[in-house]
């Protein structure tokens, strides 16, 4: 008899520890209260207004950076290309959210970059002058400041590292320029790479996110600020992307004090690990980053660093894929030394190397411009989504993005999606060195392009304009 009740109390037991476990996951998982998080959170988030003069001519010629899409009305546009136009004030509408009691505000470079008038307005309807006091076009950032008596709101920065695929997040913004708009998703992956620049990390979320979005805060379920929404893919639904908070932390401080960023350099080209590869190299997994090139007198040649290494290891800090290591390198302190793990003819060796600054390849905005409107044609790095769009297993490279009409490229052939592997003769492996190889071409040069269309390889050629 002791016994069956025994049995019994153990089953009731058991049943109570399942059911409080269930319980406990399900509240773990549960949806956070989105109400009471709006009403904390929407007052440290600001509307950004900007307004510049704009050439008509010039904005015609510039490419469609857009993080939110090609320009819809591209076509009317180009009808009224032949039309006298006098230069006008271009406003643009963002978001950004307070840092700081002093009035620093977050938010995305392209919100503000070029801006002659930079407009902050506060979910209670004071308005500010805003001052740009640095920004950092690579990661598409900026600090923006403003002076005010009272007290400001401030936004509590997460730990992006920490956030997990499947967490619930909480996007407010200025969408379309409707304020203090706040929606719903969760992280629907992270580490994403959509080829926007060279340190591309994003958080990929599926809470709406649109234009007017730019620059405004990705929250936790804490409240915690842990993403800068940044782009979305145009024509989708449900695919945003935000830059993670913690990328945003490396850089504040420099922009604060000094407007700009400065990075770290090791001086190496570097190429994904393929499972061939892998194979070849004599390796278990294709995690690592495999150098291709390494620069003269950079500090990676110093620290005899040789092509064919496989970079597995940068200062205590696992490498998975080739994307990590500029990321990581960047934000080494300049002059730090770092222990770099690689293998090498089957054997994993460890190598010291003085981090030094990267110098800036010297190719403004404006240079770029000009680059872009001597052949005709915007290019990009080819990345993982690139290629898997393209069907494609070209891994060096550049991806012609768009053809301008009416330009001799257009009337040589090059279409959208080609990929560029050499010019005259010089292998392209990525955009910096195809706007260092074109930066030298002049008017009249004949340009022969080795381009990846397809399946196919072909040969155009073409006379700068």
């Amino acid at each position: 008899m002791r016994t069956s009740i025994f049995h019994v109390l153990m089953v009731i037991a058991t049943a109570f520890i399942l059911s409080l476990s269930a319980g406990l996951a399900f509240a773990k998982n549960a949806p956070p209260d989105f109400v009471e998080l709006s009403k904390k959170l929407t007052s440290s988030v600001v509307n950004i207004s900007t307004s510049k003069t704009v050439n008509p001519q010039q904005q015609f010629n510039q490419p469609q950076t857009n993080p939110f899409g090609a320009n819809p009305f591209g076509d009317f546009e180009r009808f009224f290309r032949g039309i006298p136009q006098l230069p006008h004030k271009q406003k643009s509408l963002g978001s950004g959210f307070i840092i700081s009691d002093e009035g620093y505000i977050l938010t995305n470079n392209h919100v503000v970059a070029g801006a002659d008038e930079i407009n902050v307005k506060l979910s209670d309807g004071r308005e500010f002058k805003g001052v740009l006091k640095g920004s950092d076009e690579k990661l598409d950032l900026a600090l923006v400041k403003i002076t005010a008596k009272d007290h400001l709101p401030v936004a509590p920065l997460g730990d992006s590292d920490a956030i997990e695929v499947g967490e619930w997040v909480l996007a407010i913004g200025n969408p379309f320029g409707l304020s203090q708009t706040v929606t719903a998703g969760i992280v629907s992956a992270k580490g994403r790479v959509i080829g926007s620049g060279p340190y591309d990390d994003f958080i990929q979320t599926d809470a709406s996110i649109n234009p007017g979005n730019s620059g405004g805060p990705l929250f936790n379920a804490k409240g915690e600020v842990i993403g800068i929404n940044t782009a979305i893919v145009a024509g989708g639904q449900g695919i945003g992307f935000a830059i993670p908070v913690n990328m945003a932390k490396s850089v504040i401080t420099q922009l604060r004090e000094t407007g700009k960023v400065t990075r770290g350099w090791l001086g190496v080209s570097v190429q994904p690990v393929t499972p061939d590869l892998a194979k070849s190299f004599g390796m278990k997994n294709d995690k690592g980053a495999l150098i291709s090139e390494v620069m003269k007198d950079s500090p990676a040649e110093k620290a005899g660093f040789k092509v064919g290494d496989i970079i597995l290891e940068f200062d205590g800090k696992p490498i998975t894929d080739m994307h990590e290591l500029p990321r990581l390198a960047a934000v080494t302190p300049v002059g730090k030394k770092a222990v770099i793990k690689v293998l090498r003819n089957g054997k994993t060796i460890e190598k010291a190397v003085t981090i030094e600054k990267m110098v800036d390849s010297g190719v403004t905005e404006q240079q770029s411009a000009k680059i872009q409107e001597k052949l005709g044609i915007v290019v990009a790095d080819i990345t993982k989504e690139l290629a898997a769009q393209l069907r494609t297993t070209d891994t060096q490279g550049v991806v012609v993005m768009e053809v301008k009409p009416g330009t001799m490229a257009e009337d040589a052939g090059l279409a959208r999606g080609d990929i560029i592997t050499q010019i005259n003769n010089t292998v392209i492996e990525n955009s910096a060195q195809y706007a260092k190889v074109v930066s030298t071409l002049k008017k009249g040069d004949i340009v022969r392009f080795l381009l990846h269309r397809g399946e196919s390889s072909l040969f155009i050629a073409m006379k700068v304009e």
